[in-house]
């Protein structure tokens, strides 16, 4: 049985494809350069690219289950072209922001609720993963915590449970081998919940250094993430929930650890993981 992965380069696909492969699985990973992508060998790593569905068709063949990333160009199409193939599962990545959108950003809630409607409407299993804020988000740091021992950002005490996204994977992995997790839409958080401030404290804990938080305008804080490359609605939409943050608290779930058996990783374990970044 082979599962193929899409947005196999991304921080929650990466995980995909190792925790497939380290479970015997048969993995091929789409990405729209091979030669960049640094993946595994095991893998069977085909080009492709999510702006030109046409580019998949090679990649669906003999493929069974699906983990969709959802930044799809023409999605019903490429949908239908993958019912074709005969898949029969599909595990779609999507967003806490389908049940927060009147809270935070409507347009990227409304966007996902699209993808998830159009995996639902092929008839296919699926399972729907509705991550909050990705442990990752705060790699925006780096730079300057490397270079200056500070934190930039608007809201310091918005209150988020940031996930490791090995949690996101994994739990994804067990709704692709496993059958109990069919017709799930499964909200995932981190642990706890921590402050900005807080997160910033525990990076320089890991690192053993004293980092501080310097608070931004709602404005600066834009454009300061416009200077990390980020696309505006991607902006808009992280922004929208830390202000929604700042005024109430995500909601801790116990999904990551109802599903594996296991307590989510740690906000400290994510910094432990990737304290290279900061130093």
């Amino acid at each position: 049985m082979t599962i193929l992965v899409t947005g196999a380069t991304g921080s929650v696909g990466r995980h995909v494809v190792d925790g497939l492969l380290a479970r015997g699985e048969q993995v091929r990973a789409t990405t729209r350069d091979p030669g960049q992508a640094n993946l595994p060998g095991a893998a069977d790593v085909r080009q492709a690219d999510i702006n030109d569905p046409d580019t998949f068709l090679p990649a669906l063949e003999g493929v069974a289950k699906l983990y969709l990333f959802p930044h799809f160009a023409r999605l019903e199409y490429f949908l239908g072209k993958v019912k074709e193939a005969g898949v029969r599962r599909i595990v779609t990545l999507s967003s806490s922001s389908t049940v927060q959108r009147l809270r935070t950003n409507k347009e990227a809630g409304d966007e996902h609720l699209r993808v998830e409607q159009a995996v639902e409407d092929t008839g296919l299993e699926w399972t729907h993963l509705r991550p909050g804020m990705f442990a990752g988000n705060t790699a925006e740091w780096a730079e300057s915590i490397k270079l200056e021992g500070l934190a930039y950002g608007a809201y310091p005490q918005a209150a988020m449970a940031p996930i490791h996204e090995r949690d996101i994977a994994e739990v994804g992995i067990a709704a692709l081998l496993e059958d109990g997790h069919v017709y799930a839409r499964y909200s995932l958080t981190g642990p706890e919940t921590h402050t900005r401030v807080e997160l910033v404290r525990i990076i320089g804990e890991v690192l053993g250094r004293e980092l501080k938080f310097r608070e931004q305008t709602p404005a600066e804080a834009v454009a300061f993430c416009r200077t990390l490359g980020y696309p505006d609605d991607v902006i808009t939409m992280i922004e929208g929930y830390r202000a929604e943050a700042s005024r109430r608290p995500d909601e801790v779930t116990d999904t990551v650890e109802r599903v594996l058996g296991r307590p989510a990783l740690s906000y400290r374990q994510w910094v432990q993981d990737h304290a290279d970044w900061f130093q």
